[in-house]
């Protein structure tokens, strides 16, 4: 079973960065498909980032492109999004998530998840 913590949340203002973490353990992190979710309130879960198992191809919703980065560290099991010029809008709870399809990218299901890390900007 594979455990994702997720970190690096808190209240930021429009304009600024803030950098999340998400950390795997329990499982073969390097072989593992990642990915960003989030879901605000009364909103539906939303696909923000994604990056295959090693880091060669990734996705990124339309709303974050240009602004958001995901990058991972195989070694350190470690998955990150650099979140930049946020705005109000991008306010949520951002979830971590892992698949054993190594290779799977994008808005679909994924087999592991964190409990979530919540981000909030001020305008």
């Amino acid at each position: 079973q594979v455990q994702l913590v997720e970190s690096g949340g808190g209240l930021e203002q429009a304009g600024g960065s803030l950098r999340l973490s998400c950390a795997a353990s329990g499982g073969t992190f390097s072989s593992y498909a990642m990915a960003w979710f989030r879901q605000a309130p009364g909103k539906e879960r939303e696909a923000v980032a994604a990056i295959i198992w090693s880091g060669a191809s990734r996705y990124y919703a339309n709303s974050v492109k240009g602004r958001f980065n995901s990058s991972r560290d195989n070694a350190k099991n470690t998955v990150y999004l650099q979140m930049n010029s946020l705005k109000p809008e991008d306010t949520a709870v951002y979830y971590c998530a892992a698949d054993r399809a190594k290779s799977r990218l994008g808005p679909v299901d994924y087999d592991y998840w964190g409990q979530g890390t919540q981000v909030t900007v001020s305008s």
